[in-house]
This record gives structure tokens, sequence and C-alpha cells, in this order.
């Protein structure tokens, strides 16, 4: 076994019930209806661009923190943008003999995945939390696992009380927008604090599924799924809609709005699919080494084990003990060294077998994907913030450029795999020592 093996706010709104009833009565009943639930909603059940507020219980910039904190992060909202959107639609015209039951089968117009990240899906802890602190901080029940909308045809049965020329559909709020992450390093006003590390990333979810059915002469609450739902209808005259048999009506709208969707997906996933296809890609050269002259073991605090590099292939950086036989695989340079606002950016090449530390690009989108050595390239893989303790510790945490986990091990043992965790190992097992040799 190779090392990559191991370790609503709304409800449905259905057809049957008073909202039904109050809908097709020129939907007075239902403006108010939703303009309560927008009310309870609170602003996030407006479209457009927010300003999250902070979730509770979350460290804040500024806030103190522990050596033991190094080697985690917490996510920060930066920015977030809600905005209605219709996942399926249909119009639909129904005449005076032809009301009651109906099912209607609904295009689709646009899926919506969850993801944060890079990595177009939800994987880790981190993910997790920073959709969890997106909802938290705007005040709107969002989907903090890996789903997607619907990206097929869907059945909607809907009980139509009056004749009348409908838009049948499904919708959502999509939320979108920014995160950052707070990572604990030494503050110039001294002491440990969480600061705002440098990496950065988009997440995509969205709230509870609706179901309605909307009519041109209705009054719906702006910025609304309603409202959008009925933008996408052919609200001509009585006359020209009269023209229309009951059952499926035309709507250059509707059919536009799914040219459009299926183009923006088409394009994401050709982005994405290029986006992995770079990051399969082996180093084609190595990169030049401006290394300096210190040298480094990386060992758990007060204990005997270290990082050493592997000497297969195919393996990974593991801890061991040092002793005569370490032939210097336990020892690492910094190299290509940078920083800003505190926070070094580094290389870590070893001395032992000459590549330098880095995520497998075939395995970097996984929680405790491990670490390895690799040819020395330009690559963000091979790149790794490190956060210090005060002044006089040598006690750091380290945190991969690319993925943005944070590097630990899972227990403390001979031989046991150095992984990337996307939040840290809150135990305190990510951090370590950079003790000079």
């Amino acid at each position: 076994m190779t090392p990559g093996q191991g370790k609503g706010m709304m409800s449905h709104l259905r057809s049957s019930g008073r909202w039904a009833r109050g809908l097709v009565a020129l939907t007075a009943t239902a403006a108010s209806t939703l303009a309560a639930i927008t009310a309870v909603a609170g602003p996030a059940a407006a479209a457009g661009h927010l300003q999250p507020a902070a979730a509770a219980g979350q460290p804040k910039a500024g806030d103190a923190c522990t050596s033991a904190d190094l080697g985690t992060r917490h996510p920060i909202i930066k920015t977030a943008e809600v905005t209605p959107t219709i996942t399926h639609f249909k119009g639909w015209y129904v005449t005076q003999g032809s009301t009651g039951n109906q099912s209607v089968s609904t295009n689709t117009t646009e899926t919506i995945s969850v993801s944060v990240g890079l990595n177009g899906t939800v994987q880790g802890s981190f993910a997790v939390e920073t959709l969890g602190s997106v909802g938290a901080s705007l005040g709107l029940n969002v989907q903090v696992n890996y789903t997607q909308t619907s990206s097929t045809n869907k059945t909607i049965s809907w009980n139509f009380f009056q004749p009348g020329y409908y838009g049948l559909y499904e919708g959502t709020k999509k939320v979108t927008g920014t995160y950052g992450s707070l990572n604990c390093n030494r503050s110039t006003a001294g002491g440990l604090r969480w600061t705002e590390g440098p990496d950065t990333g988009s997440y995509t979810t969205f709230t509870t599924l609706e179901e309605g059915a909307v009519r041109c002469e209705d009054k719906v609450p702006a910025n609304s799924i309603m409202a959008k739902a009925q933008g996408l209808l052919d609200c001509g005259s009585p006359a020209a809609a009269a023209k229309h048999q009951a059952g499926p009506v035309p709507s250059a709208k509707a059919d536009q709005a799914k040219r459009d969707a299926d183009s923006a997906a088409a394009a994401a996933k050709a982005a994405q699919s290029m986006k992995a296809a770079q990051a399969a890609k082996p180093a084609m050269r190595a990169a030049a080494l401006n290394c300096q002259s210190a040298v480094y073991r990386i060992d758990v605090p007060g204990k005997p084990l270290n990082w050493s590099a592997p000497l297969l292939a195919n393996d990974g950086i593991r801890l061991r003990e040092s002793n005569f036989f370490s032939a210097h695989l336990d020892n690492w340079r910094l190299c290509n060294v940078t920083e800003n606002n505190g926070v070094i950016e580094a290389s870590l090449w070893n001395w032992g077998n000459g590549g330098c530390a880095t995520i497998p690009a075939g395995i970097a989108n996984l929680e405790q994907a491990y670490l390895t050595t690799a040819t020395c390239g330009e690559d963000d893989l091979q790149r790794f913030y490190i956060y210090r303790d005060v002044p006089g510790s040598t006690k750091i945490g380290l945190q991969n450029k690319y993925t943005g986990s944070m590097m630990g091990h899972d227990r403390y043992a001979d031989g046991e795999l150095i992984r990337q965790y996307s939040s840290g190992r809150q135990d305190g097992t990510g951090t370590y020592t950079l003790t000079a040799v």
C-alpha cells in the first residue's frame, strides 16, 4: 500500500395548502408571506454584495494564540454575494378546462455545486468550517457539505386553481464569495496573535431549494427567488398568451438562460480540467535555488523524532530519530526565502536526497495527503509559509502555499508520515521546532 492509500430559511413551497390558493388570488397573501420570510432572513435575503459579520466563537484577527496554534488555521470570510437563482424552469399555460393537479417537467437552467478553494469540491474540516462561517455570518441556512443542484430535468407537481400563464420553477439563493485564513504568528506588538495569512480562495454554496409557480400579474418581493422566476416568463399581452393551448409555453428568456448556463458550465469544466492537467504535470526542470547556509532539523518539540526525507521515490517524509545512518535525510535548508508581514515563505531542500518537500500533485486535493520530496522546481506545491513563535523560541507551523493546508502528523510514532490537514492539528501536533544543526 502506498502512502497515498493511507489513512431553510425557506421550506419547499409545495402545491398543497393555503400557499397555492393565496398565490393565484392575485398573490396578495403570498407577497405578505414572502415579505415576512425576507424580514426573518435579515439582510442576506436580498441579492448583492454583503459584508459578513464575524461568526460567533471564531477567533478574530488580533486575538491572542499559543504556540500549540502555530500549526492550525481558521477561515475568515472576506466577501459574500447572495443571488436568487433559478435552477429549473418551464412556462405553462392553463386554460379554463385544465385546472387542478398537473405534473410539469421543467428544464435545467443552472447547476450549482458547493465548493471551497481550488478543488471544485468540499474537502476537509477547513472547508466545512468556512461554509459554516458563511451561514453564521449571513444568517442563512447554507449547504456545508459537497452537493449540487439537479442537473437533469425535474418534474414539479402543482395544483392550479385558476387558469393563467404560469412559470413553474425550482430555485435557491446562490452564495458566493472569498475567504482568507487566520494563522497564529509572532506579532510586532509582542506575543503570538491570530493574523490574516497570505492564502485566500473562493467558495460557492446555496440555501434551501424552493419550488413554486408564479404568474405575470403576481406582485412578488424584489430580489426574491419568485421574482427571478417571474423575470423568465414571456409576459406579453393577454391576447398573445390566449393563443397558447394548455401545456408548455416556449420562453425565449428561459431558453437563453439555459444556453448561458450550459456555456458557463462548459467553460468552468474546461478551466478545471486545464488546471488539473497543469497540476499533474511533473516539473520539467530543476529550479536554481538560493539556499541559506544554515542547516536545520524539523523536530517534534521535546521529542527525538523529526522529519526525514524518503529514500524511495514513492515514499513520503516520515518521523525518524536522527542517528549515524541518517545520511543527512533529516537535514533541511530554507531556499528562495521571502518574508511578508512577518510570515516567511520558503522551499525546503533536503541535504540527503537533493529534493524539495512537496505535496504530490495527483493527491494535492485530498485531506491528509502525505508530504514527500521531488525534483526542485518553480511550483507552489513546493512552497511553504512558516509561522514562528516569539523571538527566542524555535517553534514553527508550516502551511503549503498551493493547498493552504497545514502540516502535521496523526500520531507520534517512528515511521509516521507527515501529512496535510486543512485546518491543522488542533491538538498541537502540527507545531514543530526548527533546530539548527
